[in-house]
């Protein structure tokens, strides 16, 4: 009887450790959660307060001294960029997990995706310099940027597809299989609705990451665009819409006027910079999400 007695006592006593133990680890983890996102709201307060304290009406024209370009080159470039990198990065990592067999080529593929999407932006940067301007014999051009910005997108995207697509239940594809679907039914009409969300938050990601990029982008679209926004043939040099012209973005503006401008106002465009790269970035965020929402109430 004191032997049960000892034994429940014990028991008792390593549960409430355990649950002691328990609590104080989430305490911890809601504390450094609780402080990274006052980190992350303080570094956004401050950067769009700049951007408001030095907001003039010129800094939202299409003038020199204005950010007007820069900003219809990051959405026209980021646009374009994702047009290329989303079907080839969704595409390689709906075969890596549904059609690659196991085996030490795999291995190696998945490896050097995972390498790639770790590489610096600058190390990228200066390939694309290499292989799409220099190899080409041509300038500083967007669609070097824009290929560029691809090649970073996609090993993202691949390994957050492959990644959702893998932990779908096997109960999933054993169901379609059994009513008589195709592999590729499956995958279209299955296995990628039921895994958008993970690939959406996959394309936030690029595309937040290709909206601050400037080291890779200094060496391919270049740091100046002389654009006429009353010429709309994209086959004129200084059209918008002309892909192969030299176009600076907002990340390459904030770095240029940091470090190189003359303007006398330099510092206070740079903040207001910063502050619409954040806004645009947010707004994307949003309107993506919103998208995929819509989507799947359909």
């Amino acid at each position: 009887m004191r032997t049960a007695q000892f034994d429940q006592s014990i028991v008792q006593k390593n549960n409430k450790r355990r649950r002691s133990q328990d609590k104080t680890a989430t305490i911890a983890l809601y504390a450094v959660a609780g402080l990274f996102l006052l980190l992350l709201a303080a570094i956004t307060l401050y950067v769009i307060g700049r951007g408001v304290i030095s907001f003039t009406p010129k800094y939202l024209s299409f003038q020199k001294d204005g950010l007007g370009v820069e900003l219809f080159n990051t959405v026209y470039m980021v646009f374009l960029s994702l047009v290329i990198s989303v079907p080839l990065g969704v595409g390689a990592g709906l075969y890596m997990a549904e059609y690659a067999k196991s085996g030490r080529l795999t291995n190696i593929i998945r490896t050097s995706i995972e390498t790639l999407s770790s590489l610096p932006s600058i190390v990228l940067g200066l390939f694309g310099f290499l292989v799409f301007v220099l190899l080409e014999k041509a300038t500083w051009n967007m669609f070097a940027g824009i290929l560029t910005l691809s090649i970073i997108s996609i090993p993202l995207l691949t390994r957050v597809t492959e990644d959702a697509v893998r932990e779908i239940p096997n109960t999933y594809r054993e169901g379609s299989y059994g009513i008589g679907a195709t592999k590729w039914q499956t995958i279209t009409k299955i296995l990628l609705p039921a895994s958008m969300n993970r690939i959406t938050t996959g394309v936030v990601l690029a595309a937040g990451r290709s909206f601050g990029e400037a080291a890779a982008l200094i060496y391919t679209s270049g740091l100046t665009s002389d654009v006429d926004f009353t010429n709309w043939n994209p086959l004129s040099h200084t059209s918008p819409l002309n892909i192969f012209r030299t176009a600076d973005t907002l990340a390459v503006r904030i770095w240029y006027l940091k470090t190189s401008s003359i303007l006398p106002d330099k510092y206070e465009l740079a903040d207001m910079a910063a502050a619409v790269l954040i806004i645009l970035v947010f707004v994307f965020n949003l309107t993506a999400r919103y998208l995929r929402r819509r989507s799947s109430l359909k």
